[in-house]
């Protein structure tokens, strides 16, 4: 099969398979901007849409055309001229001497300054920070530099693409490099069919909901005022839940950020209005700090009647006794906690690329006994690969893009809810052997392509036939049930190892700690729910050996 990027106009077809998606998904989205640039574009000539589109694709708006040299566009000043006739491009944008110092080589500053420059031999961060107090007033790229033969173009249509990326993707941590890494075959995506309601955003009032909050985000991580970026927050008016998930999301960061801060006060009433999970946890923190002991018992007496999730409910049994005790309230029983296995290793001082769980896998594995570091990626893997099916189906709001690696709502508290006759059909294969087939079947089918499960660089055949003839498939059923309470918790703190005897088909789990390491709260609940249900896991507490004098 021919490779996509032999052809030179590979990011011209990519960008025009956007324009062309979104005029037939998202054409009642589009303002009349961006009607009119889908429009133009198709008519403009072959090189100056190629043009155009290697300057959107990469980073800044600025652009020399000495550096715009590419065989399949020619002279990039040609290629240029429709551009500038449709104001797409700037030949004359005002630059401040911040952004000029961005686009010059050091020769070249020296040549433009060298009357201002006291330091020749020095660094242009140097020379940035003297030029600016007497170079306050932007000027044009020919106004700074009268003798340097180049042209600078300047892009004023990037917001514009930026927001047609948005609707292309539903989000703007991709970008366009997601063409290139699927056309190398560096990322594979499952195809998923699209159904008419498949669109991330559905008005475009979402549109500028998460472009606002886009700009709420960077407003917050610049260091503007917490005050102004939480009132602009509060502003935003929507009806779109995935749009208030992302506010709430906002809220909980600007929160933690007040806490580090130990404006304690406006912690409190950002948590309070909060729903983003974890934030009734942070609430009580916060009350503890400010040694309002009653309320902070109040409401984690109140969360442990019905608490979130299994993180809130292992951070109540800490919080509240300690909270009694400040309070002089008597001391309730504690749980008793249930035994783990635990080994103890004395081992050689390992070099030092060696990590401790590869000491521990090396020391304990055997021919008949062979131990494999998993951590997260063998049970996850068996439940992706199981339930394959079921995470790509194709709901509405689910998937709407060619470059997803999961659904969007993956991690909503109606995941499992909106999906739950077709899980319950996957569940049925572990009462008896159909389970085996389908894995197998899935592994050899969809090898290679995301998934938010499957880890394919550490599943290989042998690990996955010792984990289907050791692993007992009630087993399986108690980590996939578990996974599907919290995917966004309960998938990662699994133990580090796992050891197989295949003739006897029995297994155990081995979560390693070296010397000052202790057991971390995720790993704490895997484990507790290990005992459990009886799950054969061990803590292996390494130390090492003294090394001959």
């Amino acid at each position: 099969m021919a490779n996509p990027l032999d052809d030179p106009l590979y990011y011209l077809h990519n960008f025009r398979q956007v324009l062309h998606w979104l005029g037939q998904r998202y054409a009642d989205l589009l303002d009349t901007d961006e009607q009119h640039f889908i429009q133009q574009f198709d008519r403009l000539p072959q090189p100056s849409q190629a043009l155009l589109v290697r300057m959107v694709m990469r980073k800044g708006v600025h652009f020399r055309a000495g550096k715009l040299n590419y065989v399949e566009i020619g002279c990039p000043h040609a290629a240029a001229a429709p551009l500038l006739a449709l104001g797409w491009v700037d030949g004359h944008c005002l630059l401040a001497i911040e952004e000029l110092f961005a686009l010059l080589q050091k020769g070249e500053l020296l040549s433009a300054f060298k009357p201002w420059i006291e330091q020749p031999k020095g660094k242009k961060a140097d020379w940035l920070e003297g030029l600016t107090a007497r170079f306050n007033e932007p000027r044009s790229f020919a106004q700074w530099c009268p003798d340097l033969a180049d042209t600078l173009y300047s892009l004023t249509v990037m917001e514009l693409c930026d927001r047609l990326r948005l609707m292309f993707f539903g989000n703007l941590h991709q970008d366009w490099s997601e063409f290139v890494l699927a056309d190398l075959g560096i990322y594979t995506y499952e195809k998923v069919e699209f159904c008419a309601e498949s669109r991330g955003l559905r008005s475009r009032d979402d549109v500028h909901g998460y472009l606002f909050l886009h700009q709420c985000q960077h407003a917050f991580e610049s260091g503007e005022a917490v005050d102004e970026v939480l009132a602009r927050i509060a502003s935003l008016r929507t009806d779109n839940p995935w749009l208030e998930k992302r506010r709430a999301k906002l809220l909980f960061q600007v929160g933690q950020s007040c806490e580090r801060s130990a404006e304690l006060a406006l912690a409190q009433q950002i948590y309070r209005a909060c729903t983003y999970p974890g934030a009734r946890a942070r609430l009580i923190r916060v009350l503890e700090r400010q040694e309002d002991y009653v309320q902070a018992l109040a409401l984690a007496s109140a969360a442990q009647q019905a608490p979130e999730s299994a993180a809130e409910q292992q951070h109540l049994l800490r919080v509240v006794p300690r909270l009694r005790r400040k309070l002089g309230e008597p001391a309730l029983p504690k749980p008793k906690p249930r035994p783990v296995t635990r080994l103890d290793l004395d081992l050689a001082l390992p070099e030092p690329q060696m990590s401790v769980e590869y000491c521990v896998q090396a020391h304990l594995s055997a021919p008949d006994a062979p131990v494999h570091y998993v951590e997260n990626g063998l049970i996850n893997s068996l439940f992706g690969l199981l339930c394959w099916e079921v995470i790509f189906a194709p709901l509405p709001g689910a998937f709407f893009h060619p470059f997803q690696r999961g659904p969007v709502d993956l991690h909503s508290e109606d995941f499992h809810q909106r999906r739950a006759p077709l899980f319950a059909a996957c569940f049925e294969q572990l009462q008896d052997e159909r389970y085996k087939t389908t894995i197998r079947q899935r592994y050899r089918d969809k090898w290679g392509i995301q998934s938010p499960f499957v880890f394919w660089n550490l599943l290989s055949e042998e690990l996955l036939e010792q984990a289907l003839a050791c692993l007992p498939a009630a087993h399986l059923r108690y980590w996939f049930e578990r996974l599907l309470l919290d995917i966004r918790a309960n998938r990662s703190g699994m133990p580090d190892l796992i050891q197989f005897w295949p003739a006897q088909k029995t297994y155990r789990m081995i979560e390693v700690k070296g010397p000052g390491d202790r057991l971390q709260d995720n790993q704490l609940r895997w484990l507790e729910f290990c005992g459990e249900y009886q799950m054969p896991v061990t803590v292996c507490y390494v130390r090492w050996a003294e090394q001959p004098a």
